[in-house]
């Protein structure tokens, strides 16, 4: 078939530009032209037109010291390879994308990350890629780059890379394992990006957690809770949460031991100077545990959980203050935790009344926060009417359900200092 007059044009018009830039010395005005074309011509039409072209002229254009022309190139590029099949893409380009991994600036290195991204979710071109070991050794050190927003690139390039059994194999079961290891090794930041990785990893499926796991990523997280350094261990804290948020997840936790283990820190916590840097993560921990399975098992087979919450709310430290509303509130969300709740008796009341203390005179983010909690507590479906009646009579509940609605009218309308 023939291609219509005006996209035969557009073509002529690409490759006269790439003609002329290839034999200036300063070509940015002819940049700015090719630039122009590209973005102005649809992507399914543009991947007919280059699919043909040599595109070596702009490749090379890159190694410049001219930062406009950097800016140019990459902009172009990003248009042309986009508009390209990644099939087409990875046999056609991948020493250019390996050449822009190693590229000393960043935008270079994303433009790289992004065309392999689109690589590793075509399941033809990923076939030939796994088999690139230099090229995604490439894309593992770019996790140790200086700048986040590369790290994250990369980060998201071999997480999506990971989806399949394929990618899997690659990452564990290859000398790219040793790389991982080694990028972990450059200091606390960078180990911290890499486990990042491995739990978006794991929290895929069982089968992606136990690649992670039997190359002992998962262990080497789970170490890093009692370790010496107190921020590392309250982040450590947050990527085991996020590992429990799939159901998987948290049975691999329960399994080796981990959720007694945390528990123990939280009874532990009282003979630490230092456990306010953690505890509010082992808090969360627990209460997102209640939240995504049963309240009643979590909060019976744990105690410690909510004696902690307990007295985090009645204490005097803001920060406490808040997580431990936060989790009452998260807690008492369902009927379920509600009863859970009640059934702790005096102790839960007195919960209540500072709660309701806290709602009429603590700073604005804890009354607010602390009437939040109160609108979950108290909030129940007409199908509960039985317990609504039972539940409501304790520490009066009528007049905190009062002050929740007239201070959240004042608060949201007003906006006045109380």
């Amino acid at each position: 078939l023939k291609q219509p007059f005006s996209v035969c044009k557009m073509a002529a018009s690409i490759e006269d530009l790439l003609l002329e830039i290839s034999g200036l010395e300063e070509p940015l005005e002819e940049l700015r032209n090719l630039k122009t074309a590209v973005l102005a011509i649809p992507l399914n039409i543009l991947g007919e037109i280059v699919s043909g072209l040599r595109l070596e002229v702009i490749f090379s254009l890159l190694n410049s010291n001219d930062r406009e022309q950097t800016e140019l190139c990459v902009a172009i590029l990003m248009r042309i390879l986009q508009a390209l099949d990644p099939v087409n893409l990875v046999q056609n380009f991948r020493a250019e994308l390996l050449s822009g991994l190693k590229h000393p600036d960043d935008t270079v290195k994303i433009l790289a990350m992004t065309q392999i991204g689109r690589i590793v979710e075509h399941t033809e071109a990923m076939t030939e890629i796994v088999n690139s070991q230099e090229l995604l050794k490439e894309v593992i050190h770019c996790i140790g780059g200086e700048k986040i927003s590369v790290a994250k690139e990369a980060i998201k390039t071999l997480s999506k890379m990971a989806q399949t059994k394929s990618g899997l194999d690659a990452l564990f079961m290859s000398n790219l394992q040793k790389d991982l290891k080694d990028v972990m090794t450059t200091d606390d930041v960078i180990r911290y990006r890499v486990y990042e990785l491995v739990i978006e990893i794991s929290s895929v499926s069982p089968v992606s957690l136990g690649y992670c796991a039997n190359s002992s990523f998962i262990s080497k997280l789970i170490g890093e809770l009692t370790g010496d350094d107190i921020l590392v261990r309250a982040t450590a804290i947050e990527m085991v949460t996020t590992l429990a948020h799939s159901q998987h997840g948290r049975q691999y936790l329960a399994q080796q031991g981990i959720v007694d283990k945390i528990s123990n820190m939280i009874i532990g916590a009282d003979s630490d100077p230092f456990s306010a840097f953690y505890l509010p993560g082992l808090v969360k921990f627990f209460g997102n545990l209640a939240i995504m399975d049963s309240p009643q098992q979590i909060c019976e087979c744990y105690p410690a959980f909510v004696t902690k919450v307990f007295e985090m709310a009645t204490g005097q430290d803001t920060t406490m203050i808040g997580v431990a509303l936060d989790t009452l509130g998260i807690l008492g969300s369902n009927v379920e935790g509600k009863q859970v709740l009640q059934k702790t008796g005096e102790k839960f009341q007195q919960v209540l009344k500072r709660m309701s203390q806290l709602a009429k005179n603590a700073a604005t983010e804890l009354r607010v926060r602390s009437l939040e909690a109160i609108a979950l507590l108290l909030a129940l479906p007409v199908r509960s009417v039985f317990f609504v009646c039972e539940f409501r009579e304790s520490a009066h509940c009528v007049m905190i359900s009062f002050i929740a609605c007239l201070l959240k009218k004042l608060l949201l309308c007003c906006d006045l200092s109380l």
